[in-house]
């Protein structure tokens, strides 16, 4: 069975559980090697950023409901897909990231194994007892935080998605995720069509491609209470301005330039190989 269709998510977001028409301009696929056309997938607006949001926040209260085997399931189901699917996500990593073929493999190693962590993490102890005198007993629970935002970058899609997305849906949340839009189906349609796969309930992963326009009104959104962004050292302090301004908490990893430290002692052959495999590892 395929995965990925061109022809499904053709002009169309992934909104409540369905392939619907976007708000905002399609976007093209483009394999950045040829400049050859993979297909076009539709573009979100802030409108549409609403619209999942309260879609969301509803599919989000059952989700948290459900037992911890049973979300757990989900998680491990979406593990066993990325691994039966390698070889076509890798070939969709290769051409529309530009990827190499091991590292492309490597990421959807990492895809199988980040959803298996996080299918282990329903089960853990989720809160404390506290201190008290008695009769009272006081304790504290974590609960889920509801629904979460990610916007992932272009260089490492599926990395760099599913850590925030797969540990955000173990423990009882919903998410929307804006991948980049150089990189919205390995970024994107590849993770929502697992989890569609492995029997995710509508609503919880809604994909919203597009620009700085959406992100800005995930951040915005009062009902979208985390956003985990990675990208640029720029970008982020603009959504960590944005989050403040709501007192929304705001998971940032920003842009780095291959820093690189050689102690006195070190085998400086040795450090200019790794140096240069580090560097270079991930050309296309």
């Amino acid at each position: 069975m395929t995965l990925i269709d061109p022809q499904a998510f053709h002009g169309r977001i992934h909104l409540d559980g369905q392939w619907v028409a976007g708000g905002g301009a399609d976007i093209d696929v483009v394999e950045p090697a040829t400049g050859a056309s993979l297909g076009t997938i539709g573009g979100a607006s802030p409108a549409d950023v609403s619209r999942a949001t309260a879609s969301a926040v509803v599919a989000q209260r059952a989700w948290a409901a459900l037992s911890h085997p049973e979300r757990a399931a989900v998680l491990h189901r979406a593990a066993d897909l990325w691994e039966a699917h390698a070889e076509e996500i890798i070939g969709w990593n290769s051409r529309e990231v530009g990827a190499i073929g091991p590292m492309a493999g490597f990421a959807v190693h990492v895809a199988a194994a980040e959803c298996r962590e996080a299918g282990s993490l329903p089960s853990h102890p989720l809160g404390e007892v506290l201190a008290s005198e008695k009769p009272r007993f006081s304790f504290a629970q974590r609960m889920p935080v509801g629904v979460v935002g990610v916007i992932s970058p272009f260089n490492v899609p599926i990395i760099l998605g599913i850590r925030a997305v797969a540990p955000a849906l173990a423990l009882g949340n919903a998410v929307l995720l804006k991948p980049d839009p150089r990189t919205a189906v390995t970024g994107g349609v590849a993770m929502v069509r697992i989890f569609e796969e492995a029997g995710l309930p509508p609503g919880l992963l809604q994909l919203l491609p597009g620009g700085a326009d959406v992100g800005e009104a995930m951040v915005t959104e009062p009902d979208v209470r985390v956003i985990a962004f990675t990208g640029s050292t720029g970008a982020g302090r603009i959504v960590g301005e944005l989050a403040g301004r709501h007192l929304k908490r705001a998971h940032l990893e920003l842009g780095g330039n291959s820093a690189y430290v050689v102690l006195e002692d070190a085998d400086v052959d040795a450090a200019v190989n790794m140096a240069t495999w580090g560097s270079f590892l991930h050309q296309g």
